[in-house]
């Protein structure tokens, strides 16, 4: 499919719906307009579906395109991760894809790959932070070999190994604030599961005023501007050692799962990755 369809089609159409029409399209492509209209055609040809409406006010996409999007920006990231892996220092051996849910980072994220960097200095490393939705794109594409993540999704030639269950605690920046009906309470989104029992727990609660779909930026807010919000305990820790965090006493606690997902493709080159996640959390 890719053979028969120019790769500069696919680029072409991703620059229209990046930048809202083809005039500016062809703008940041240095091409003229005639051209990118001549790309979009012959995408659309190709498919035998109309990708965009082209409107005076702009390009919008068709349930078509919406479907194609996805497709197009995994082909685009695997053409650059092709070029970037082929044209390889010569004292690399290869790269190693690593995706990591970005609340996972700090902490095991970053010692897994602290250990293969420091471990492996033949190998290369490109690290993609993303959501539990990108990670599983990525992993379907192969785009990454191996993901960091709270909630799997089980495709074939992928293998799960479950690594370690951590605590959600709640913690505030003010000694003695409210378990309930705290006006600086701000919910942080950690999966359906916590979702539910949260719901559960705190049934009679007002909805939160401050949302946030990632921890690290919660923790950030809440060193910034106080309040308070379930956590992973490993990222609240070093804030109440120093006294800046306390735990709420008496509120509930949740956990979470965590996972190592690896496509079975890449098992073969990396197949001490999931005892070396193991060993850093302590389940060598």
């Amino acid at each position: 499919m890719i053979a028969a369809m120019n790769f500069a089609n696919i680029q072409t159409f991703l620059k229209i719906v990046q930048t809202g029409n083809l005039i500016r399209a062809s703008e940041a492509l240095n091409v003229t307009q005639s051209t990118v209209t001549a790309r979009l055609k012959g995408l659309e040809d190709e498919l035998g579906q109309t990708l965009l409406h082209r409107q005076k006010s702009g390009a919008e996409l068709t349930a078509a395109g919406f479907r194609f999007k996805r497709y197009a920006e995994s082909i685009s990231d695997l053409w650059r991760l092709a070029k970037r892996e082929t044209s390889l220092p010569s004292n690399i051996e290869a790269v190693f894809n690593f995706g990591c849910h970005m609340d996972l980072w700090p902490g095991l994220g970053r010692k897994i790959f602290d250990q293969m960097y420091l471990g492996r200095p033949k190998i290369g490393l490109s690290v993609w932070p993303g959501d539990q939705v990108e990670l599983d794109r990525w992993l379907g594409t192969g785009l990454i070999d191996a993901a960091l993540t709270y909630q799997p999704v089980a495709h074939e030639n992928q293998t799960i190994h479950d690594l370690h269950m951590e605590k959600l605690v709640l913690v505030t920046t003010r000694f003695g604030s409210p378990m309930r009906f705290d006006p600086l309470y701000v919910y942080v989104h950690a999966g359906e599961d916590f979702a539910r029992k949260h719901a559960a727990a705190y049934a009679d609660a007002d909805i939160a005023k401050v949302n946030f779909a990632c921890a690290v930026w919660a923790l950030d807010h809440l060193l910034e501007h106080d309040g308070s919000a379930y956590l992973p305990e490993r990222l609240a820790e070093p804030h109440m050692a120093t006294g800046r965090l306390h735990i709420v006493p008496d509120a509930p606690v949740f956990t979470r799962n965590v996972y190592l997902v690896m496509n079975n493709a890449a098992a073969a080159n990396w197949s001490d990755l999931p005892a070396l996640a193991k060993r850093l959390v302590g389940q060598a």
